[in-house]
């Protein structure tokens, strides 16, 4: 249901599997939409953990904390349904007190990252206020993770983005945070907001008799 034919990350992941009998595939998507394709093909899987933070609510209306998977699939997948509005630091919040610690109780052999960059602060169709700055910040805690957990292993498929420049800039920072070159880290430090702080607490609540406590 998004701007796409194929769905680039999901077909991969599933390759992944079933070419090269990987079994711990983690999918970390931050497009403004929810991935409601994705969640579909891996809901019942416990090779794929699918995770999403996007803008809720809106379209495809998808995308609730509760959304946590079937049958042996159950916890493996995450969503963290946004309010509008949501800054860097936000982001960065969701993903040291989420992604962070689930990755490493599960170890991947591999990290997928559904990167939208409709989540930009001047994007036609998003409501959110990321920045480039954001973007680095996101992409090095996945790379260290990847890093850290599977040797490396860690590939970035282009989603939504919808201003030029802001997609622009966004891909370079991307880029250059690859290449350990980051140019738009700003120094300042934010304050997530309260509303994902108790978005996050919510999502953990879901999510510890699969996970525990984390």
């Amino acid at each position: 249901m998004g701007f796409c034919i194929f769905n680039n990350v999901a077909v991969g992941a599933r390759y992944l599997v079933n070419k090269y009998g990987l079994k711990k595939v983690f999918i970390v998507d931050w497009d403004l939409h929810h991935g409601n394709g994705t969640q579909h093909s891996f809901y019942d899987d416990s090779d794929v953990l699918y995770f999403s933070t996007h803008q809720y609510p809106y379209y495809p209306g998808t995308g609730w904390y509760d959304e946590i998977g079937s049958g042996k699939g159950k916890g493996y997948t995450i969503n963290v349904p946004l309010s509008h509005g949501m800054r860097d630091a936000d982001y960065v919040h969701v993903f040291q007190e989420i992604v962070m610690p689930v990755a490493r109780m599960w170890k991947p052999e591999i990290i997928l990252v559904s990167a939208g960059f409709d989540i930009h602060r001047n994007d036609p169709l998003g409501g959110m206020s990321v920045t480039e700055s954001g973007f680095t910040k996101m992409t090095k805690i996945l790379t260290d993770l990847a890093e850290e957990i599977c040797d490396g292993k860690i590939l970035f498929a282009l989603e939504g983005g919808y201003d030029l420049s802001g997609l622009t800039n966004s891909v370079k920072a991307v880029i250059l945070q690859l290449r350990k070159t980051p140019l738009y880290v700003q120094d300042y430090k934010e304050i997530p907001s309260s509303v994902v702080q108790q978005t996050v607490k919510q999502v953990k609540q879901v999510l510890q008799p699969y996970w525990g406590d984390f």
